[in-house]
């Protein structure tokens, strides 16, 4: 297994929050573990979906949203599903790949040396010959390994590797997120990041004019996250692009679907509102973007 951090991951918002949030163990069983039953609802079930079959099971995920069962989602029912579905995907993300790393090399710990020989082993099996992008990982996740070892030993316990695998999710790690997205995207290697190298990660077809949400993003270089408007992102202004203060992922998520399926602008939503609005959820972080309903290997 190789790793990387995608510096755009921030910016369409896959992942918010961190791992293990404590104020999620403050409710009900149906809110701790908000996806518990799913792999039965959706197992079998693929992007083959039948809108009919994908209603049904949006309809049973509505039943675990309502925690006080009065048939409506409230805006704080629908803030902490949102809260619970994100910290699902990084838990069940650090646990599938952690069980990797101890079933292949028998310990409850990982060492950069196992990391190493797992990621080698694996540019071997996608057929990747080129040993000097092998090295060049091996290096940035050395870095990364060892800013993720809080206690300096040498060895990732699982809380320590959740910081190693997923870095955008725990502060301490965030020099290294900023690290990494330099690297990827200063191709002149200046230490800064020019409008065309930012446009480059998204667009790469110079045949023809870039598409609108293209030119909104090269607009938002310009106006908004080149502050001191010398054409360039420099690393404080590469920080508060991924990691602005003043946005909370979750809270914008909660926005957009109340704004898109309150009908009755009643403060807060009803099933048949959701189910009516059956494409907004199905691209939402409240369905895992619709892997919910479709893909139980993700759940």
């Amino acid at each position: 297994m190789f790793l990387g951090f995608l510096p755009f991951a921030c910016l369409i918002g896959v992942v918010f929050s961190k791992p293990q949030d404590p104020t999620l163990r403050a409710h009900d069983r149906k809110l701790n573990d908000p996806l518990v039953g799913l792999d039965e609802l959706t197992s079998g079930h693929s992007p083959s979906t039948t809108r009919k079959e994908g209603e049904k099971l949006l309809a049973q995920l509505v039943d675990k949203m309502d925690l006080d069962n009065d048939g409506f989602i409230s805006e704080d029912e629908m803030r902490m599903w949102l809260k619970s579905v994100a910290s699902k995907y990084v838990d069940q993300d650090v646990s599938r790949t952690f069980d990797e790393y101890r079933n292949e090399f028998k310990t409850d710990y990982v060492t950069f040396e196992q990391h190493k020989n797992k990621t080698s082993d694996d540019y071997e099996e996608d057929g990747e010959s080129d040993d000097g992008e092998l090295q060049q990982t091996l290096v940035r996740d050395k870095r990364r390994f060892e800013k993720a070892d809080a206690d300096g030993d040498g060895k990732l316990t699982k809380e320590e590797f959740a910081a190693f695998l997923h870095p955008e999710e725990f502060e301490h790690m965030r020099d290294i997120v900023i690290a990494e997205t330099l690297e990827d995207l200063d191709s002149n290697k200046d230490g800064l990041i020019d409008l065309e190298e930012y446009t480059r990660d998204m667009w790469v077809d110079d045949s023809q004019s870039p598409p609108e949400w293209v030119r909104t993003e090269q607009q938002q270089f310009r106006e908004a996250r080149d502050k001191n408007k010398d054409g360039f992102l420099d690393r404080e202004e590469v920080y508060a692009w991924l990691f602005p203060a003043d946005y909370d992922h979750i809270e914008s998520e909660l926005k957009h679907l109340m704004s898109e399926t309150d009908d009755d602008q009643d403060g807060k939503l009803s099933k048949d509102e959701i189910l009516s609005h059956y494409h907004v959820f199905v691209g939402s972080q409240a369905t895992d973007f619709g892997q919910a309903l479709y893909s139980h290997d993700e759940l």
